[in-house]
Parts: C-alpha cells; structure tokens; sequence
C-alpha cells in the first residue's frame, strides 16, 4: 500500500450501505474483505489507521461471543489503530462484554447514520 491513510472493511453479513466513498472523502484508501480470516491475514501485511468492522453476536462459540473478539485480539496488539463497530442494538448486552475488554474509538448501532460514521472516521 501508498503512504495514504489505509481503512481495512470488514463486511461480513453487510445489509448497510457500502460507505466506502465516505472514507474515501475522509482521506482513506479503503480496502474490505468479506471475512474474518481475510482481515487478520490483511493486518499482518499492510498498516492501517482505521478497521471498521461489524460484531456479529454468535451464540454457538463456547468460548467468546463473535469473530470480532478474535480481530480485536490481535488489533489490541498494534499501535495505533483505531476501530469503529457497528452493533445491533438488540444484542447490545452480548456487545458490553466486549466493550469491557477492548476499547473502541467509535461504536454504532443499526441503522448507521452516515453523519455520526463521517465524524468517527474524521476524528482519527
């Protein structure tokens, strides 16, 4: 990647708009995969201001509530990225346990307002 500022996207169910032209006009060069394992190998070879990413709760994994706890695991050990997540408000409780662990720079519910996304991404 170019010296640009780098967003990493990680849609992994999506039903949102694609905001790509919002981070664009934020200064970012955008990149997104589609899943989970596409992202870690992704952060292991490129440096990212920014990682914009979903938490899907998964209620059949015994020992942690979604794949965002395993990114999250790895992202806590790089410097200076930032992650902003959208939720679902309805399992708003399964997200705090998360939240308990791992510090976000912004966190949205559905449906994502565009003007709340546009101010977390320009306060990186």
């Amino acid at each position: 990647m170019n010296k640009n500022k780098s967003l990493l996207v990680i849609t992994e169910l999506g039903g949102y708009p694609d905001f790509s032209e919002l981070y664009t006009a934020s200064g970012y060069q955008v990149e997104i995969v589609t899943s989970m394992r596409k992202a870690l190998r992704s952060l292991k070879q490129n440096k990212y201001e920014v990682i914009v990413a979903e938490f899907n709760f998964q209620s059949d994994f015994r020992d942690r509530t979604s794949n965002l706890e395993t990114l999250m695991a790895a992202v806590q050990q790089m410097k200076d990225i930032k992650a902003i997540i959208f939720y679902e408000k309805e399992y708003l409780h399964q997200f705090e346990k998360l939240r308990a662990r791992f510090s976000f720079h912004a966190e949205l519910s559905y449906p994502i307002d565009k003007i709340l996304l546009k101010n977390a991404v320009d306060s990186v």
